[in-house]
């Protein structure tokens, strides 16, 4: 398959979630679309890499060609969990203490 099919597939995950975060209101559907937009990077790595891994093969030098992206995405991977551990424990605290998941709220905490 064409590179090209990830990068239009990619890039229109990334500007889904980037409409997401910026249009929608409830933290949890934010959350859930910054992940979209890191699965969308993901994805392109994975692309890059498989793409490198092909041009090596091609000329005859293939020993680690290729591992870079899948390293980087193993390593967005680790991050997103603990992003998602630490984001999660925050909505629902924020829920506990003023029963609403609203972005917008959290601007009038600040006074």
């Amino acid at each position: 398959m064409p590179i090209n099919y990830y990068i239009f597939l990619s890039i229109a995950l990334f500007c889904i979630g980037i409409v997401g975060v910026l249009t929608r209101r409830n933290s949890i559907i934010v959350f859930m679309c910054i992940e979209l937009m890191l699965n969308a990077v993901n994805l392109l790595f994975v692309a890059f890499s498989k793409m490198h891994h092909l041009a090596a093969e091609a000329a005859g030098t293939v020993n680690t060609a290729g591992t870079d992206g899948q390293l980087f995405v193993f390593f967005i991977m680790v991050v997103a969990a603990a992003e998602v551990s630490v984001g999660l424990a925050i909505i629902v605290m924020m829920y506990r203490n003023i029963h609403s998941v609203d972005v917008n709220f959290l601007n009038r905490l600040k006074h």
